[in-house]
């Protein structure tokens, strides 16, 4: 494929940083509405996205409808493209001058930190993502799927639940923070043993799917038929594996994990807490919303937390 506009991944190293990018949920209508208006790198971000995808998805990120960017074909390269944007706008200005030691999205946002790190082409990373969606979508219309969030239970006591209830842990957001998935039955059982259990809070979430759970496991096939057909680079900066929790620094590693994501759990808090471990003070979210700043701050005591989702997150130079 031709090569992507420049994200410019700045040359100066800080070892001390950590480049977040946001999952499904976090969209919102008119998202990178100010970004693409002000910043050339911005804009090209998104017109790169209407030419690849065939479709206007600057339109429904700009304009919704909220509909629309609920829904997982589109929510998906929505939200990875505004990130990508927000970062490019970020480097144009000056606002980012150093390329972090790591990288990490949660979900899609991992397409999202492997673009950012050079591992795919912004085209690659679109299709890509695009397939997955799609995938995910059609998994999750063959077997009905749903997710609930446990709070106040312990890890070791969810997986028990889940034992017991045929379901999987999807989401380790936080060790007293778990979205569990499977059949609608199978969850309901669930989110009652861990009432019994003693957790705090349980929730059903509205979704169209288990997502990251086993009902995935259809789309496994035909992500790992594009993969196939990818230019897969070396990350220029580790990229934090969702699935197992380790830096990938190997073309290998990210195949790997582009197979295996869609229907693992994402390890969330142990993805921060090896970031923390190796040097990592500051950590800043690209992209709409402020839910993954807002686990670091959980995780990591006395971290600097910054967000960079308009045109004022740019122009605020720190």
């Amino acid at each position: 494929m031709a090569s992507s506009p420049p994200l410019f991944l700045p040359q100066e190293a800080a070892a001390d940083h950590a480049w977040l990018f946001p999952g499904q949920g976090a969209q919102e209508t008119g998202m990178g509405r100010d970004l693409y208006e002000a910043s050339t790198a911005a804009r090209e971000v998104f017109d790169t996205a209407d030419r690849v995808l065939g479709y206007p998805l600057t339109a429904i990120c700009f304009q919704g409808p909220d509909e629309a960017l609920r829904r997982t074909e589109y929510a998906q390269p929505a939200i990875f493209t505004a990130s990508l944007a927000c970062l490019a706008a970020a480097v144009e200005s000056g606002r980012i001058t150093h390329r972090p030691a790591f990288m990490a999205g949660h979900s899609l946002g991992e397409y999202t930190a492997l673009v950012a790190s050079g591992a795919l082409s912004l085209e690659d990373g679109l299709d890509l993502l695009s397939c997955r969606a799609q995938l995910m979508s059609e998994a999750g219309r063959q077997t009905e799927g749903t997710l609930a969030a446990v709070i106040g239970l312990a890890e070791a006591d969810v997986l028990d639940v889940c034992r017991e209830a045929d379901v999987d842990v999807c989401n380790l957001n936080l060790p007293a923070q778990t979205v569990i998935g499977g059949p609608p039955a199978g969850v309901e059982r669930a989110m009652d043993l861990a009432k019994q259990r003693g957790a705090s809070r349980v929730q059903p979430l509205n979704v169209s799917g288990a997502f990251h759970s086993r009902l995935m496991r259809p789309a496994v096939e035909g992500l790992r038929a594009a993969i196939g057909t990818t230019r897969v680079n070396a990350p220029a900066v580790a990229v934090v594996a969702n699935a197992s929790a380790r830096a990938m620094t190997t073309a290998d590693e990210v195949c790997h994990e582009l197979e295996v994501q869609v229907a693992s759990a994402v390890h969330w808090h142990e993805s921060v807490t090896l970031m923390a471990a190796g040097g990592v003070l500051i950590f800043t979210e690209f992209g709409p919303g402020r839910v993954l700043t807002g686990l670091v701050k959980r995780i990591v005591g006395g971290a600097d937390l910054a967000n960079i989702a308009t045109l004022g997150d740019v122009s605020a130079h720190s």
